[in-house]
């Protein structure tokens, strides 16, 4: 039996649908055309996408249906975000003429209740029932590989014409002197807290750890971030990066950069890390210590050799087109790739169901898959980076508009952050672009469309988008780019055109 703490009705209600305790597991129906082996993103969505086409299809997970994106990833932190996010305005509210508080009190309970509701609440969307209801024969049990086109579940042994490994990752836990003998978080407890912690370490600068540690600083924690590097973020583009570091420091957050964790250890009540910088040593105290450094792929107990299949440090071997080692067996998401986002999920599944199961030739290396850190603001980013066009020899030229500049950013009293596109040099044609802003991971969408359809940057000056809306900025960029193609010569033609037409 599965339990998730704490044990309230809603959390009851969330295993009843993703892993419910009187769940029988059906009798294998002969041999399957897909069997998809972990019930996250990228495992429903190949079991769900089989069986709407007619497939015979089965899954297979040993935990959570639903996996990290609903029980321990997106949903429950974008619920904390968006209670810290409302506790910011409050903050705030004086800049609009309405009543604020500089302290604002927030019922960390009430939050952490209010996020395992609406959990609950969507869990039925990736439900055992329902899953069932829409033809997908459903075991819940360990899986493992018995042979090159047979696995074994709960004792039972189901063929596949194909499968697909969609068994995600874990938190990777840095092997750190006396880290294992403090108790610590990882997203897979966090959301399992009932009280706020008042000091609260957070260890890891990427988007797990920077998204968390402005959400718990805005409830009231003294946060600390710590982290190796010198920037956070490291896969963004620079000048993002110094938004959200202004931001961090403003909203009180203390950064440790550039510092390399040396100990872990107990002192009184609290739990003490040790760092260093250039010789330097310091010790942060806290509370709570939550580990956010990477992922690692959950391969373990697959018998992955059983089947012929090949596994790395970075997961399991995939070609292009997702196939493993074994011609037989597919894998999607994060067990497999290093672009490890639910989105990336959903689109590896669904380029798995067509090369799987009608003889598709897909690859995964013409995705273009966007990304988005939730912080206030966020961080979208699609494509190439000027550093990345820079290494791979891509001439471009960027087109910039600062929020500032735009009407309803500045009505809405959100003018930190900016829009830039990259289009190849001499063409109108999109390579990347970065949006850091209130809602950057929406408007990014709109840049991701010209990328897959391989439109130029001009379409955007042909669109018409409502004002006044924050989506302007891409338009005014696009206008930007529009200008340039007004060069010297045609410049003079159409003088001579008027000067005649007049």
């Amino acid at each position: 039996m599965i339990e998730i703490e704490p044990a309230d009705a809603y959390n009851q209600l969330l295993v009843s649908h993703v892993h419910p305790a009187d769940w029988i597991n059906p009798t294998p129906r002969g041999r399957y055309n897909l069997i998809a082996i972990g019930g996250g993103t990228a495992g429903l969505i190949s079991a769900l996408g089989a069986a709407g086409l007619g497939a015979r299809a089965a899954i297979v997970e040993r935990h959570l249906l639903g996996g990290d994106c609903l029980n321990y990833g997106c949903v429950p932190s974008k619920a904390l975000i968006r209670c810290a996010r409302a506790a910011r305005q409050v903050q705030l509210a004086p800049n609009f003429g309405c009543g604020g508080a500089s302290s604002v009190q927030v019922d960390f309970a009430a939050v952490m209740e209010r996020m395992r509701r609406l959990r609950a609440r969507i869990s039925h969307h990736d439900s055992a029932q329902r899953l069932s209801a829409m033809g997908v024969d459903v075991f819940l049990g360990d899986a493992t590989f018995s042979g090159t086109s047979t696995i074994e579940v709960g004792g039972r042994r189901l063929e596949f014409r194909r499968a697909v490994i969609a068994t995600g990752t874990r938190p990777s836990v840095p092997e750190l002197d006396g880290l294992n003998d403090i108790s610590y978080l990882t997203n897979e407890t966090v959301f399992s807290l009932t009280q706020l912690p008042a000091r609260l370490l957070v260890l890891g600068i990427g988007p797990i750890g920077c998204e968390l540690a402005q959400a718990f600083r805005r409830f009231g924690s003294e946060v600390h971030l710590v982290g190796r590097r010198e920037a956070l973020l490291p896969k963004e583009d620079p000048e993002a990066v110094r938004v959200i570091l202004r931001q961090f420091e403003e909203e009180g957050i203390h950064l440790h950069l550039g510092w390399q964790p040396l100990r872990a250890e107990r002192t009184g009540d609290a739990r003490c890390l040790l760092i260093e910088r250039g010789g330097e040593r310091r010790k942060i105290l806290a509370d709570e210590i939550l580990v956010a450094v990477g992922r690692r792929p959950n391969v373990e107990g697959l018998n992955l050799e059983k089947a012929g299949i090949r596994c790395g440090p970075d997961g399991v071997e995939v070609d292009d087109r997702l196939r493993t080692t074994n011609a037989r067996v597919f894998a999607a998401g994060d067990v497999c790739s290093k672009v490890r986002f639910t989105h990336a999920a959903d689109a590896s599944a669904r380029l798995v169901v067509r090369n799987a199961l009608f003889w598709g030739r897909r690859r995964a290396g013409s995705l273009v898959i966007p990304r988005c850190t939730f912080t206030d603001p966020e961080v979208a980013h699609v494509g190439l980076t000027r550093a990345e066009a820079r290494e791979r020899h891509v001439e471009i030229d960027s087109f910039r508009v600062a929020l500032s500049d735009v009407d309803r950013a500045v009505l809405d009293g959100e003018e930190l952050g900016f829009a830039v596109v990259h289009v190849r040099r001499g063409t109108g044609r999109v390579v990347g672009a970065t949006i850091v802003a209130e809602h950057a991971g929406d408007l990014i969408a709109e840049v991701t469309l010209l990328m897959t359809r391989r439109l130029s940057l001009g379409t955007l000056a042909d669109t018409i988008h409502c004002y006044p809306t924050q989506g302007e900025v891409l338009k005014r960029i696009a206008d930007s780019y529009l200008r340039t193609q007004l060069t010297p010569s045609v410049a003079g033609w159409l003088r001579r055109w008027f000067a005649w037409r007049r």
